[in-house]
């Protein structure tokens, strides 16, 4: 089996996009966005009898939230005590969702109609967040924590709402708790994960989305200061007829599965293969992940596997883009998760460093410039 996903891993390398030089990037998901509002949350749910701990969910709902300022500045410790062959220090991409439901203005309309609040408002009313945002400031000043867009919110709306209106029990519940993702896998009333925010179940849903996306960039711009040039869709699923409104509004860059399923109209799909570099019709580039380090999830070894991930990059003289969850590093709910990821992310710092001394340390953005800057090498 391990010979077998070393040839797997090997084969996903050869395709796209080259370099002579060892670039690391470190891209993480779903920064700005709610999840688990709190324990008290948490146990409200678990009591009400909805499945918290199936499959992946599980540590999404029990330990990840909106970062405390404790954690950004723990996080950006540990970033900061290791530095490249340009004297740098290691940086994320966080993928931010700038938005959460404004679940008061929801619930007087009576599940009627979607508001939304910008994330810096969310942070307002949760303890230990009503400063973050000037964390989030300082991280992009001192290039340790550049944000890209991964969406307006983490949340399919028209999905969610009509579940709301059909009374789904256990949708109410969460909302009821300042709460949506739950997982609706097995609901056939529902018809997608809530999370997945670009999931395609008919043809107004491409419309209403390319709103989504418009609004969503537009608010990114003001919250940042700058445009964003890269986006990470939600869970996944993205027609690529959105393609050209990300593009109209500044987006050059699209991080895609290798093998991408293309949610359709109706619920089908359709098998799209994306390569690093690779370009589409409407001018972005994919940039596609090969690394994975999510410390948070037990039973197994994350460094020794990361490092390998990182090597096999290497070998084949691609870059080394890392997927990592914010969940790692988020203590806010419980304070010895984000212990484990920032002590195991110390420990993948240094032996990228120790194994690579010539590393670099680049942002998706930066690793997007290079690609269409050259050609392979």
């Amino acid at each position: 089996m391990e010979f077998l996903s070393t040839v797997k891993r090997d084969v996903s390398n050869l395709p796209g996009w080259r370099t002579k030089e060892r670039l690391i990037v470190f891209e993480s998901d779903d920064w700005g966005s709610i999840r688990m509002p709190s324990k008290e949350a948490f146990e409200n749910l678990a009591k009400s009898g909805i499945d918290l701990f199936s499959d992946e969910g599980n540590r999404f709902n029990k330990y990840d939230s909106l970062a405390t300022v404790q954690d950004l500045a723990s996080l950006f410790g540990v970033l900061e005590s290791v530095k490249d062959k340009t004297d740098r220090p290691a940086v994320f991409t966080p993928f931010a969702l700038v938005a959460n439901p404004d679940f008061r203005k929801i619930q007087d309309l009576n599940f009627t109609e979607f508001h939304y609040e910008p994330f810096t408002k969310t942070l307002q009313r949760y303890p230990g967040c009503e400063k973050s945002f000037d964390l989030w400031k300082d991280g992009i000043s001192h290039r340790l924590f550049v944000p890209q867009f991964h969406g307006r919110e983490h949340l399919n709306v028209r999905v969610w709402l009509k579940a709301l209106q059909k009374g789904n029990k256990k949708i109410l519940t969460a909302f009821e708790n300042n709460m949506w993702g739950i997982s609706t896998a097995g609901d056939p009333g529902v018809g997608t994960e809530l999370q997945a925010a670009f999931d395609v179940l008919d043809k107004e849903d491409l419309l209403y989305q390319s709103t989504v996306i418009s609004s969503g960039l537009r608010l990114f711009s003001e919250l940042f200061g700058y445009k964003s040039l890269c986006f990470v869709p939600p869970n996944g699923p993205f027609n690529s007829a959105l393609e050209s409104v990300c593009y109209n509004e500044g987006i050059r860059y699209i991080s895609t599965p290798k093998i991408h399923l293309e949610p359709l109209p109706g619920g089908r799909k359709v098998t799209r293969l994306r390569w690093l570099g690779k370009k589409s019709s409407s001018g972005i580039t994919y940039l596609t992940r090969n690394c994975y380090f999510e410390p948070g999830q037990p039973g197994k070894d994350w460094v020794g596997s990361c490092l390998s991930d990182i090597s096999a990059a290497f070998r084949w003289r691609k870059p080394a883009i890392i997927s990592s969850h914010r969940v790692n590093y988020i203590g806010a709910i419980h304070l010895s998760n984000r212990t484990n990821g920032l002590s195991q992310l110390q420990r993948l710092l240094k032996g990228i460093l120790r194994n690579w001394p010539d590393a670099r340390f680049v942002t998706s953005a930066e690793l997007g410039e290079l690609i269409n800057r050259k050609t392979d090498v």
